[in-house]
């Protein structure tokens, strides 16, 4: 008797809102269209696209889906085909919970500015998704730093997903890599998670001035006009904060982070470092003490021969020390877009294939400490 071919998964299709139109959410619907077959396929699923919201564009929805066509044309600026023709043009929803309903949204994807101070409006904008039934998914910070345990819970009590994925080092598996490792007791991590630094101190070090070596970082799109959250550290502070929010169950705001910035470093200083077998590097690092978590983010020389040393450019490194693994290490090298967009897409399969399974990437605290 011939064996019986695998049963092809169920198909389910997803109603899918993009909150935020920027770089990371238009790639990530190129990147939808370039894995459909695949999703349908492999994962059982499909989807159609039924909002797009950002302050530019205003609340965009449309139950039976948007043009496809015309969102992977449009830019962010402009909202022209993204609805079906022959859809009536009337009134548009006023806010976010009008847009999740009229969209009809099963799965959340926010990618909007990051609001250091208090992770707002991104907080709210995921506790209504949360409250309306749609799995929520992030490449935000904020709210992960200002209110994981409460978006943790709510997503719990909804029986959703509340992911993250690409808030760490793009789509790297940082936080579900612990969902793979039940029991680990983590002690610490240290590592270079923040790209525009990491090339401006490379580029200074190959003899550029530092307002040169920012220029050519903003000219290659891997800085920000304003860089000043990059610069003074504060980006990597907040993710530190994310990693032990999550990953060692304490809560801790950026600015309890010790946090120097690279403003102060001459390239001088960064050539002589590198003549003598050290280079300069914006460390993140974070130890379980027995007075609680201690964390940094400040210029540090790194012996040559350290693998750290030997980040260059836009790529990012961690290294975790558990009690199982000393040494647990990852690097990414020079990631772009759509390195972010597919940790949108993994979480995406996660909710999808898990559906009201546990909403936390890990498992008891217990496990962590």
């Amino acid at each position: 008797m011939k064996p019986s071919a695998p049963e092809a998964p169920a198909i389910r299709t997803y109603n899918l809102c993009f909150l935020g139109f920027g770089n990371v959410n238009r790639t990530l619907v190129r990147l939808l269209d370039q894995r459909a077959e695949e999703l349908r396929e492999r994962h059982g699923i499909t989807f159609r696209i039924t909002g797009i919201a950002s302050r530019r564009l205003g609340w965009i929805a449309d139950a039976g889906g948007l043009d496809a066509t015309g969102l992977r044309a449009a830019g962010p600026d402009s909202a022209a085909g993204f609805r079906r023709a022959g859809t009536p043009a009337g009134p548009q929803p006023g806010n976010v919970r009008e847009w999740l309903a009229a969209a009809r949204a099963d799965i959340l994807f926010e990618a909007t500015s990051l609001n250091i101070e208090n992770g707002q409006p991104a907080v709210e904008h995921i506790g209504a998704a949360l409250e309306h039934g749609a799995h929520a998914i992030t490449a935000n910070k904020g709210p992960i730093v200002h209110a994981y345990r409460v978006l943790r819970d709510l997503a719990a009590k909804q029986g959703k997903r509340f992911l993250f994925e690409s808030t760490v080092l793009d789509g790297v598996p940082i936080f579900s890599l612990f969902d793979q490792l039940p029991a680990i007791r983590l002690k610490g991590f240290h590592g270079i998670l923040n790209s525009t630094t990491n090339l401006i101190l490379d580029e200074m070090e190959q003899g550029l001035s530092f307002d040169q070596a920012l220029k050519k970082a903003q000219a290659l799109g891997v800085a920000e006009t304003d860089a000043t959250l990059d610069i003074d550290g504060w980006d990597a502070a907040v993710k530190t904060a994310a990693l032990i929010t999550v990953l060692m169950d304490t809560p801790i705001r950026p600015d309890q982070i010790g946090r120097d910035g690279i403003g102060d470093l001459t390239p001088q200083a960064l050539r002589t470092a590198k003549r003598d077998g050290w280079r300069f590097k914006l460390v993140c690092r974070a130890r379980r003490t027995a007075s609680g978590i201690e964390a940094s983010v400040q210029p540090e020389k790194v012996l040559g021969t350290q693998p750290m040393a030997r980040i260059n450019g836009t790529s990012s490194y961690i290294c975790f020390e558990t009690d199982i693994f000393p040494v647990l290490a990852i690097t990414e090298e020079n990631p772009g877009l759509y390195a972010t967009a597919y940790g949108l897409l993994a979480d995406f399969i996660r909710a999808a294939r898990q559906g009201s399974f546990e909403c936390s990437p890990l498992g008891s605290p217990l496990d962590r400490k």
